[in-house]
C-alpha cells in the first residue's frame, strides 16, 4: 500500500486537537505546525480524514517539494510534475498560491498565473488542448506554499473547505464555523458526557450549528457525509471503489450512532435564528434529534427529565452589540440562569472579551485561546456548583448598585437580625413621625455593624429610599459586603413593601472636600417632599447626596420660626433649602450665596414652589471671598438678622480663589460673617466635620453657645457627632 506525505489544514489553536483526530483516523507521524499537521499515510488515511474529520479545513497531497529563487524556478518546478496523472485536459482547475518571506515573488496573484501558465502549456503542448481555469467549482484545486526559497506544491483533496458540512444555506450568516463548534464541544468533554446520557442545551442557538456539531458527534455522524463533491472526485488516481466503501461503512455507523444521541436542545429570541436553525436541522437529517424554541435567554431551563449534561453557547461579544452595557448585563443574565436553572451541569462558552466571563459570577477552569476567525477569543469551561458561585467586581459603582438591587439572594446569615432591627426602628419611630409631622426621615443608621448603611426614607406623591452603603472595611470582601447589601435591599424592599425602582443605593467612603457634592449621573429628576410646610425637590439619582441634609431638619425649623421680620443670609447655601424656610417664615429679604450655578438654579427652583412673599436674592460667589468684601467695607451694603453659615469641610474647587480648610479658615469665616450681623441678630454655624475644635480663644470676644444637642434630630440620635452647631451673637 502507498504512503502519501499531506498537509491538514485548520485554524490557529485548534492543532493540537487536530493531531490527536489525525491518529484516531490512521495516520502516521503527525506533526503539529502552525495551523495544520502533517502527516503520512494512505489515500485511505486521506478519504478518512476527508469524510470524518471535525476540525481540518483542507487536506493537502504533497506532490513536490523546490527551491524557488526567481520566476522560472516556479514555473520550472511545476512543469516538472507529469499533470496527465492527476488531471485530462478536459477538466478544469484552479490554483491557490500563499507566499511568505520570498524575494522571488511577492504578489499572489502573478504567482497562481505562473503556476496556471506551466500546467496549461505542458497540457496543451501534449495534447493540443488547454484544460479551463474554473475559480467556483473546479475539477481539480492546486495549492502552492511558498515560504521564504522553499516551495511546496500540493493537490486539494478536499475540495471546498471541510468545515462546509453541506447542512448549512450559505445565505444565512453563522456568527461560527462548524469546525470552530467542534472544536468547543471537544474542548468541552462533549463526547463523553453523550455517552454517560448527558444532554446538550445551547440557550443562545442562533442557526443551529453547535447543536448539529453536537448531535453529529454524539451521534457517529461523519461530518463529510452529505459533501456532494470532493477534491479527488476527478482526480486521476481516485479509487472510487475504496471511497464508496468508506461511505458505506460511516452511513452504517450513522444509523447505529443516531439511536444513541441523547437530549439535544437549542433556545433563542430571535424567530428568524430559530427558522434558519430549524432549517439546517432538517437539512442534516436531525430534525427527529434536535428540539429547538424561541426562548429568552432569561426563561431557559432544563426539564425535569432531562439528564444534566453541557450547557454550550456563542453568546453575542460586544462587537456584535455594539453596547457594552447591554453586553454586560446579557452576561449577568445568562450568570444568573446557569446558577439557578443549571446547578450541577457543565458550561461552555466562547467570548471575544474574558473580561465578560467575570459577568457571570462562576469561577471557570483556565481559558483555551481560540480563534473565530481573525478574531482570538476565549472559550471558559464552568462546573456550575454553589462552590464556584462569586459576585462579579463591578467595573463601576453605577454597576455595582445594579448587581445589588438584581441579586435576589437573602442567602445571608444575618439578614433575619436585620430585618428584625429595621421592623423595630420602624415600630418605635412611627407615633414621633406622627407627632411631629415628618416625612423625611433617617430609620436605620448602621445599627448592627454587619450592616453598615443608613437608611433615608422620603415621602412625597411616592415613597423613596436613599440607601447609603458605609465603605467596608478592606478586611471584609468584596462578595461578602455584596452579599450582606443585597440581603438588606431584599429585606428592605420586602418589609416597605416597595418596588426596587423606588430603592436608591450608594456607597458612602470617606469624603474629601466637595465629594459629596460630585456628580453621578445625569437622568434630572426631581421628586418633591414637604418638610414643615416647606416643598423642597430632592434628587436621588444625580448626586451622593439628595439636596436635603436631613440632620439639619431642627435647624431649619428653628430658623423658620426667627426669620419673621428678618433679614436672612444662607451661606454655602447649597440647595437654598434655609432659605426656603426662612421664606416661609416670613422673612423680609433671604440672601442665598453658593458658587456652584446648579446648586443655586436648584435653590431658585425650591423657592418657586413655594410662592414665597419675601425679596429673595440669589448669588453665585465664592462665599470666602464675598464675606471678605463685605467685612473690609467701612459700612456693609446689608446687615442680617439671622445667618446660617454651614461650609463644607474642605473645598479645592477651581472656581475659589483658595483652597478652604473648614479646621484652619474657621475662625475668618465666622468673624468677617459677623461683622454683617445686626445688633442682636444671630449666626448658626454648623460643621459635619467629626474631628472639628471650635477656636474659642480666637473667638473669644463673642457670645459662643453650643446647640448642637438641641439640633440633632431622634432620627440621628444614634451618632452625635453627625453634625455640630453654635449659635453666635456679638457682644
Amino acid at each position: 500500500m502507498t504512503n502519501f506525505n499531506f498537509f491538514a489544514t485548520t485554524p490557529k489553536a485548534m492543532e493540537d486537537i487536530l493531531v490527536t483526530e489525525l491518529k484516531q483516523l490512521g495516520a502516521k507521524n503527525v506533526k503539529a505546525a502552525m495551523a495544520g499537521a502533517y502527516f503520512e499515510g494512505s489515500l485511505e488515511v486521506a478519504y478518512r480524514v476527508c469524510l470524518w474529520s471535525r476540525i481540518a479545513n483542507r487536506v493537502l497531497l504533497t506532490l513536490s517539494s523546490f527551491i524557488v529563487t526567481s520566476q522560472e524556478d516556479l514555473y520550472a518546478g511545476i512543469y516538472k510534475i507529469n499533470w496527465f496523472e492527476h488531471m485530462t485536459p478536459d477538466d478544469s482547475f484552479a490554483v491557490s498560491f500563499n507566499a511568505k518571506g520570498s524575494k522571488a515573488i511577492n504578489n499572489t496573484h502573478f504567482g497562481a498565473i505562473k503556476v496556471k501558465d506551466a500546467v496549461v502549456d505542458q497540457m496543451r503542448k501534449k495534447s493540443n488542448k488547454r484544460p479551463d481555469i474554473n475559480t467556483t467549482q473546479p475539477n481539480i484545486r492546486i495549492n502552492v506554499y511558498l515560504h521564504n526559497e522553499q516551495a511546496t506544491l500540493s493537490l486539494d483533496l478536499s475540495g471546498e473547505s471541510l468545515h462546509r458540512r453541506g447542512y448549512r444555506d450559505l445565505s444565512i450568516t453563522a456568527p461560527i464555523k462548524e469546525n470552530l463548534a467542534a472544536a468547543i464541544l471537544n474542548r468541552s468533554h462533549w463526547l463523553d458526557i453523550a455517552q454517560q446520557g448527558g444532554s446538550l442545551i445551547d440557550p443562545m442557538c442562533g442557526s443551529g450549528t453547535m447543536l448539529i456539531e453536537a448531535a453529529m458527534i454524539a451521534g457517529d455522524y461523519a461530518p463529510g457525509l452529505q459533501q456532494k463533491q470532493f477534491g479527488f472526485s476527478h482526480w486521476k488516481q481516485h479509487d472510487a471503489a475504496l471511497w464508496q466503501s468508506l461511505l458505506d461503512e460511516a452511513s452504517q455507523r450513522k444509523q447505529a450512532g443516531l439511536e444513541k444521541i441523547p437530549t439535544i436542545v437549542g433556545f433563542d429570541q430571535s424567530r428568524r435564528a430559530i427558522n434558519a436553525a430549524l432549517l439546517h436541522i432538517e437539512n442534516a437529517g436531525l430534525q427527529e434529534h434536535i428540539h429547538v424554541e424561541r426562548r429568552d435567554i432569561s426563561a431557559a431551563t432544563a426539564a425535569e427529565s432531562w439528564q444534566p449534561g453541557l450547557v454550550v453557547c456563542n453568546p453575542p461579544y460586544g462587537e456584535r452589540l455594539g453596547n457594552s452595557e447591554e453586553t454586560a448585563q446579557l452576561y449577568r443574565t445568562f450568570g444568573e440562569v446557569l446558577k439557578q436553572q443549571f446547578t450541577h451541569w457543565q458550561a461552555a462558552m466562547i467570548i471575544s472579551d474574558p473580561e465578560l466571563g467575570f459577568r457571570l459570577g462562576i469561577r471557570s477552569q483556565k481559558p483555551i485561546t481560540l480563534f473565530n476567525g481573525p478574531l482570538e477569543c476565549k472559550l471558559l469551561r464552568f462546573a456550575i456548583e454553589e462552590q464556584n458561585f462569586f459576585i462579579p467586581k463591578a467595573k463601576s459603582a453605577q454597576e455595582r448598585i445594579e448587581q445589588i438591587k438584581d441579586d435576589n439572594r437573602t442567602a445571608d446569615p444575618n439578614a433575619d437580625m436585620f430585618a428584625n432591627r429595621l421592623q423595630k426602628n420602624i415600630k418605635k419611630t412611627a407615633k414621633w413621625l406622627k407627632r411631629n409631622n415628618i416625612h423625611c426621615y433617617r430609620i436605620y443608621d448602621a445599627d448592627l455593624p454587619e450592616y453598615a448603611i443608613a437608611i433615608d426614607v422620603y415621602q412625597g406623591a411616592k415613597t423613596w429610599l436613599n440607601v447609603q452603603e458605609y465603605q467596608a472595611p478592606k478586611s471584609i470582601s468584596q462578595e461578602k459586603a455584596m452579599l450582606r447589601l443585597s440581603s438588606a435591599v431584599n429585606e428592605i424592599a420586602r418589609i416597605f413593601a416597595l418596588p426596587k425602582e423606588q430603592i436608591y443605593l450608594k456607597t458612602r467612603s470617606k469624603q474629601k472636600g466637595m465629594d459629596q457634592y460630585e456628580k453621578l449621573a445625569s437622568q434630572g429628576t426631581f421628586e418633591t417632599i414637604e418638610e414643615h410646610g416647606a416643598l423642597l425637590h430632592v434628587n436621588f439619582e444625580d448626586y451622593l447626596d439628595t439636596g436635603l441634609f436631613l440632620d439639619h431638619r431642627p435647624l431649619r425649623l428653628k430658623i423658620q420660626q426667627q426669620a419673621k421680620n428678618k433679614h436672612f443670609l444662607n451661606l454655602f447655601a447649597y440647595t437654598g433649602t434655609a432659605s426656603v424656610h426662612a421664606a416661609i417664615g416670613g422673612a423680609i429679604t433671604t440672601t442665598t450665596v453658593d458658587m456652584s450655578k446648579t446648586y443655586l438654579d436648584w435653590a431658585q427652583r425650591n423657592m418657586a414652589l413655594n410662592n414665597s412673599q419675601s425679596d429673595n436674592r440669589f448669588i453665585r460667589a465664592d462665599c470666602m471671598e464675598w464675606l471678605k468684601s463685605a467685612a473690609n467695607k467701612s459700612q456693609p451694603d446689608q446687615l442680617y438678622d439671622l445667618i446660617f453659615l454651614d461650609p463644607p469641610t474642605f473645598s479645592n474647587s477651581k472656581r475659589m480663589e483658595n483652597n478652604l480648610s473648614i479646621q484652619e479658615d474657621h475662625v475668618a469665616l465666622i468673624s468677617h460673617a459677623t461683622k454683617s450681623l445686626s445688633t442682636d441678630g444671630i449666626l448658626y454655624f454648623s460643621t459635619n466635620f467629626r474631628r472639628f475644635k471650635l477656636d474659642m480663644p480666637s473667638l473669644a470676644h463673642l457670645h459662643i453657645t453650643d446647640i448642637s444637642a438641641q439640633t440633632i434630630p431622634e432620627d440621628f440620635s444614634r451618632s452625635h457627632r453627625i453634625h455640630y452647631c453654635w449659635e453666635i451673637k456679638c457682644p
